[in-house]
C-alpha cells in the first residue's frame, strides 16, 4: 500500500464512503447509522453509503457496525461520482489484485 497522500481530496470536504458488511440490515437502521443510503445486495450484503465529515465519524459509524454485530468487509472512500455499488465493487476487486500481485513479487517463499 502506498502512503503517499492523495491531492485531489480536500481535508476540509466531507469524504464519501461505502461501508460493505455481510447481512441485511432493514431500512430503520438509517437514523442509526446517521443517514447513510442502506442499499441492500442481491448477494446478501449491505452497502451503507454516504458522506462523513471526519475520521473521527468514519470511527464512530464503524463502532456502530461493531455494535449491530455483522461483519464487516470493506469500507471504502469514493470518489464524489462514483458512489454506484458496481463501479467500486470492480475498483476494490483491482485493487486486491494488484496488492496481491505486489505481495506475490515481494514475497520469499521458504
Amino acid at each position: 500500500m502506498s502512503n503517499e497522500i492523495n491531492s485531489e481530496i480536500d481535508p476540509g470536504q466531507p469524504m464519501v464512503y461505502q461501508i460493505r458488511i455481510k447481512g441485511h440490515l432493514g431500512r430503520q437502521w438509517t437514523d442509526w447509522f446517521e443517514g447513510l443510503t442502506i442499499t441492500l445486495e442481491d448477494d446478501g450484503e449491505t452497502l451503507l453509503t454516504g458522506q462523513v465529515v471526519d475520521q473521527a465519524a468514519l470511527y464512530g459509524l464503524l463502532k456502530k457496525v461493531r455494535d449491530v454485530g455483522m461483519p464487516l468487509l470493506s469500507v471504502v472512500c469514493v470518489k464524489a461520482g462514483q458512489a454506484e455499488a458496481s463501479d467500486v465493487k470492480q475498483e476494490m476487486n483491482d485493487r486486491i489484485k494488484v496488492n496481491l500481485e505486489e505481495t506475490h513479487e515481494s514475497t520469499t517463499w521458504v
